[in-house]
């Protein structure tokens, strides 16, 4: 499927009602199955985050389980199901905090008996819920959260997460201006008053400095999550006139910021730089600057692969909904197919039996398979911990007018993730040790 599409189309009808959010149905093909095999979903259906991440994602994963259940995902994951096991998911909403969140995982564990959990867009959600997956002894899979701090700074037996953390994103990004040939001598940031924002600036920061040594710091804005408007920050970054603003904003502040700035022309003045930007061309469409270098988190979306299993998953996506799949879903798609080849692969041991969490895990760690966006590796983290390939692009007008992303550039998994005996931060200020880019 050519990259050179329009992305001008709104999301949808992203918020149906509650109800048609959460009803799921199915069945698997062919006679009915007694034993279900009961994934526990949780993403945000309210608040900030559900717009842009939430719902894209549970419409991924329902379209996704559908498709499994039927037989009708194209191989290697033709197998209907689960090895032949009906997949039952329960969707949870992750709105309302940590505390909250720990006790809804409580709930799908004790009183639900899911068979494993797929969820989290919060780090601090993800951070909070696996020491208690862990005392529960339930197989959890992190399908998003960036931090790179769970398993950096912990270790797990049940936790896992599908999808590289955010050290990728922003490595990739100043490796993309450097390949350009773009010159740099000074910068600015733009991040959420939060962990993601201010890890998000750490890491690229410290690339930059490791491939733009010369390059000065001059502005650092950490504007409180949510905030919607930007005017002050705008004048400040127009006034420092940096080569470069770089800004991990996401959702609804990410699209206020660049509605904002665009007609004061600062996109003009600097090079905007945007490590999380893909989720936001779809309602944007043509009001999204041209010359904006964005990324997806991985090869997704408009900067995903032209593989049979993604051709397949773009055109089911927007059969369904409308609208191309961004980084949210392709992070859930990759989840349930990690979980779904851990579950076949445990059977193949145990003789075809539906296997226990002990018997996932030991298959899910290390493991490798095929997604829509590319390989996903469990490198890191003792085998826990994902890396991927990503992608970086540039908007630009195709022949119709319409804003896409061209100047596309694609980086290995091992050129942009730290090794496995690394810690993230460390790797960055060594000079990036180890590091394979073609």
């Amino acid at each position: 499927m050519s990259k050179q599409r329009s992305a001008k189309r709104a999301f949808g009808s992203l918020f149906a009602t509650g109800a048609a959010l959460l009803a799921f149905s199915g069945p698997l093909a062919g006679a009915a199955m007694a034993e279900t095999f009961k994934i526990g979903v949780v993403t945000f259906l309210s608040g900030q985050a559900a717009e842009s991440f939430g719902v894209p994602a549970w419409h991924g994963g329902k379209l996704l389980i559908e498709q499994l259940n039927a037989g009708e995902v194209p191989p290697p994951y033709d197998t209907p199901g689960f090895g032949g096991i009906e997949i039952e998911p329960i969707v949870i909403d992750e709105a309302g905090g940590a505390t909250k969140q720990v006790q809804e995982f409580r709930n799908l564990v004790q009183r639900e008996g899911v068979d494993a959990v797929v969820g989290y867009v919060s780090s601090g959600d993800c951070l909070a819920v696996a020491p208690v997956a862990d005392e529960l002894q339930a197989l959890t899979i992190l399908y998003d959260c960036g931090t790179p701090r769970v398993f950096e700074d912990g270790s797990y037996d049940y936790v896992f997460r599908t999808a590289a953390h955010a050290t990728m994103d922003n490595v990739a990004l100043a490796r993309y201006l450097s390949a350009q040939g773009i010159e740099v001598d000074s910068i600015a940031g733009i991040n959420q008053d939060y962990a993601w924002g201010h890890d998000s600036w750490r890491d690229f920061t410290a690339s930059m400095a490791q491939i733009y040594p010369d390059a000065t710091v001059e502005a650092e804005l950490f504007p409180a999550f949510g905030a919607g408007q930007y005017g002050t920050e705008i004048s400040a970054l127009m006034r420092q006139g940096v080569d470069v603003v770089h800004s991990s904003l996401w959702g609804g502040d990410l699209q206020a910021m660049i509605l904002q700035a665009a007609p004061r022309g600062m996109f003009q003045r600097s090079q905007g730089v945007l490590s999380a930007a893909d989720h936001v061309l779809p309602p944007l469409g043509n009001n999204m600057p041209e010359g904006l270098i964005i990324g997806a988190r991985g090869a997704y979306g408009l900067l995903s692969p032209d593989t049979p299993l993604n051709r397949w998953w773009m055109e089911a996506y927007e059969a369904e909904y409308d609208v191309i799949p961004v980084q949210a879903p392709y992070r859930m798609a990759q989840a349930i197919l990690g979980l779904k080849t851990a579950v076949e692969k445990a059977m193949e041991a145990n003789g075809g039996s539906k296997p226990t969490a002990d018997e996932i895990r030991a298959t899910l760690r290390g493991l490798e398979w095929e997604s829509p966006g590319g390989t996903i590796t469990m490198a890191l983290g003792n085998g826990h911990q994902a890396i991927q390939p990503t992608a970086i692009g540039r908007t630009v007008r195709d022949d119709d007018g319409n804003v896409v992303i061209g100047d596309i550039q694609r980086f290995a998994a091992e050129c942009v993730n730290p090794p496995a005996d690394q810690n993230s931060t460390d790797w960055i200020n060594a000079g990036f040790p180890g590091a394979v880019c073609e």
